[in-house]
């Protein structure tokens, strides 16, 4: 079972019964099922704040891995949770973004629709179990699970944009998870398992005549994977759905694309890795090629957006992009960078999709025509329709508004441009060593023309970042056109202040963090000690004596 023991199972069980409760809670007792679903969400913070804790007890980068077998029969038959370093950490972030997401919705957003907490429970639950899993099928059943909830709540709040951004977002989901079922009946038909510890081990031994299904395989599941994650060419459904969602859902969908993200990593470095024996690289050029071009599109998308919403999906394009492509250098260090980068990124941008919400009331819907095309006017005025002015706001109003909305906007601004001196800048700053370490062979510098191309195109992505967030400011706070003060509660505030203050905790206490994610590259790229501790984890024996109990 592990050091964990049975706390591994909670972050799923708590949300999957959260939203169980919730579903037979009558829709009018609004504040009985806001007070559930935020003590649920707070138990599964204190739980993935606990495994933190626990995957994190080695030292020198050992793997500290935890495994809990459902069920309880013998790897490989048993379905498996996984614990490490890694996991801990997408548990962490996720609960973190749900946190702040969850409370900004009690302002009003969770009155604008019918079952918002239970779908939000199961999103968790979703998130969490595709984090923890260890098994290649059950992964699938978790990202089905989430997906389930995202199309409700990415509908939530009707609105003729809302609907057919959802419609296109359901239909390119669906069409990945069919992807996803081929990949895995490949996969399982060449190596005839489905956990993944024991897929590693089998993948070196496969026959020379049918390691081309193995490989064909590998990229439908990547495929799948990169659809999730919002690759280039694949990501025409995301910068539409992000920025048609409501708010708060928007801030928890910022962790959505990495999911594709840490399934890329978790399966490229344990099935495909430097230990994976003839099969190690398989797809990692592809990465970075589809990896800089999400960067190129996505930066593309950032000079041109007039609306912020549209500003912050191509936001996630490029930091989505970012990551893809220092993955798949496949290098200990970029990876651990790619890892501060990511929590820090996504932080970011899921403030930035609250505050967007509460900066674009400012605004007048008529004087728009005035500052921006005609196009982005419609687009503007739509959203506006679809915020149902009949939801009032509930909370007390902060004073000094537009004062406090210029700072946080400002942080968001300097956090996503990289920026010094928020973690925005720390985490660039730590790509941008990583990738021109790799050239370093003993003192002389040779850095390649692939590292070089990354290290502009973060420079520049940067750059256009700062010049559309500026244009914004300037528009929004300087220049407004008939702008009107808005109001703004408390309950809005304080969760775009609580992830800002966690990306200004990133800065203080950054090595830190990087310590963690330098120990969790390591055991990433070393996968034969979570290959150990999965394929060696005993059954919990009988209380009787008579073995282990199925």
């Amino acid at each position: 079972m592990g050091s964990a023991g049975h706390l591994v199972i909670l972050p799923i069980i708590l949300p999957l019964v959260a939203g169980a409760v919730l579903l037979l809670i009558d829709e009018r007792r609004r504040a009985l099922k806001a007070s559930l679903s935020i003590i649920a969400t707070v138990l599964v913070a204190l739980t993935a704040f606990a495994l933190l804790n626990i995957a994190d007890l080695g030292s020198g980068g050992g793997a500290i891995t935890s495994a809990y077998l459902l069920g309880n029969w013998p790897p490989p038959f048993s379905i498996v949770l996984v614990l490490d370093r890694l996991s801990a950490l997408m548990l962490v972030l996720t609960a973190l973004l749900a946190l702040a997401s969850l409370v900004f919705s009690l302002a009003r957003w969770d009155r604008a629709g019918p079952h918002f907490h239970t779908l939000f429970q199961l999103l968790l639950m979703g998130l969490n179990g595709a984090f923890l899993t260890g098994d290649l099928f059950n992964l699938f059943v978790f990202f089905e699970v989430l997906l389930a909830a995202s199309y409700g709540l990415m509908l939530h709040g009707s609105g003729a944009v809302r609907v057919k951004a959802g419609l296109h977002y359901i239909a390119i989901n669906l069409v990945a998870s069919f992807l996803f079922l081929i990949g895995i009946a490949l996969v399982f038909n060449v190596t005839g398992t489905l956990n993944l510890a024991d897929m590693a081990v089998k993948i070196p031994a496969v026959e020379p005549e049918d390691r081309a299904l193995l490989h064909a395989g590998g990229a439908i599941l990547g495929i799948a994977f990169l659809i999730k994650a919002g690759m280039w060419p694949l990501s025409f459904w995301l910068p539409n759905a992000y920025a048609a969602a409501a708010a708060p859902v928007a801030a928890i969908f910022a962790i959505l694309s990495k999911v594709g993200v840490y399934v890329l990593l978790r399966l490229s470095l344990l099935l495909f890795g430097t230990e994976a024996g003839v099969s190690a690289g398989f797809g990692t050029n592809w990465l970075v090629t589809g990896g800089i071009a999400t960067i190129i599109f996505g930066t593309v998308g950032v000079l041109a957006s007039q609306a912020m919403g549209r500003l912050a999906s191509y936001s996630v394009l490029v930091s989505t992009g970012t990551l893809l492509a220092v993955i798949g250098l496949a290098d200990i260090e970029a990876t651990s960078g790619a890892l501060f980068y990511m929590v820090s990124s996504t932080l970011a941008l899921s403030a930035f999709f609250l505050l967007v919400e509460l900066v674009e009331r400012s605004q007048d819907p008529v004087a728009d025509v005035l500052a921006v095309t005609m196009e982005a006017y419609g687009q503007r005025f739509e959203d506006d329709d679809e915020k149902d002015d009949d939801v009032k706001e509930v909370g007390v109003a902060i004073p000094a508004t537009l004062a406090v909305l210029g700072i946080s906007f400002a942080a968001c601004g300097l956090l996503i441009a990289g920026l010094p001196p928020l973690s925005g800048f720390i985490a660039k700053f730590i790509l941008l060593s990583a990738v021109l370490g790799r050239g370093d062979m003993g003192g002389v510098t040779d850095v390649s023309t692939t590292s070089w191309i990354i290290i502009t195109l973060l420079i520049i992505s940067g750059l256009a970042a700062m010049i559309s967030i500026v244009r914004a400011g300037i528009r929004t706070f300087w220049a407004p056109i008939e702008g009107v003060v808005p109001r703004v509660t408390v309950t809005e505030i304080l969760p775009v202040g609580f992830l800002l203050a966690l990306c200004l905790g990133m800065t203080i206490f950054g090595e830190r963090v990087m310590r963690y994610t330098e120990a969790a590259s390591i055991s990433l790229h070393r996968p034969s000690g979570y290959i150990r501790d999965v394929l060696s984890t005993p059954p919990v024996p009988s209380s009787t004596g008579g073995g282990y109990v199925p």
